[in-house]
């Protein structure tokens, strides 16, 4: 029969260093810090006072959603339901019915921002250009309703926000 065989730590004094000692009675760390924060404490700021000042946003900023129309003032959705589809979150509802002349329009298009990811895959599905993410980033809701919007809602606000659409779409069809 084997014995078995204990390990036996011995403890060590640290070792008094002189060196150590007065760097840290004199604060050498802290005139350090102080030099550091006295070198760049004149220097031009970079921060970006935000309501004031805006950064500039990529073409392919992925904001607030919005429904589109035509010159004519006709809606563009033509209900073929792939960004419904391709929704990665499910937040896309949409419910359609044909018209007398053949064609399909919506009847609802809603999108639920609580869950949407902001992907973009439903405006790349989109085969009429009618579903866009503007660059609108400063919306906000008091509940989870008002983050739900309906097709009255999108069309109001590709509506209002038709120029600044249309020139970030013409910006970026140089990279499609």
């Amino acid at each position: 029969m084997s014995t078995p065989t204990t390990r036996m730590t011995t403890y060590t004094e640290p070792e008094f260093s002189l060196k150590d000692f007065l760097a840290s009675f004199m604060l050498i760390e802290f005139v350090k810090g102080m030099v550091l924060t006295g070198k760049y404490a004149f220097r031009s700021k970079i921060t970006l006072e935000y309501p004031e000042e805006k950064t500039p946003l990529s073409p392919r900023f992925r904001g607030l959603h919005a429904l589109r129309r035509y010159e004519n003032g006709e809606e563009r959705c033509i209900a073929c339901k792939l960004c419904e589809a391709v929704c990665p979150a499910m937040a896309i509802t949409i419910e359609s019915e044909q018209r007398a002349d053949g064609s399909r329009r919506t009847t609802r298009y809603d999108i639920d921002l609580n869950k949407c990811i902001f992907c973009g895959f439903c405006e790349e599905s989109c085969p009429v250009d009618s579903i866009v993410e503007t660059q609108i980033l400063e919306y906000h809701g008091e509940n989870r309703n008002d983050l739900y919007f309906t097709k009255d809602m999108l069309l109001a606000v590709g509506d209002q926000y038709e120029p600044q659409i249309a020139a970030a779409k013409s910006a970026d069809a140089k990279y499609r």
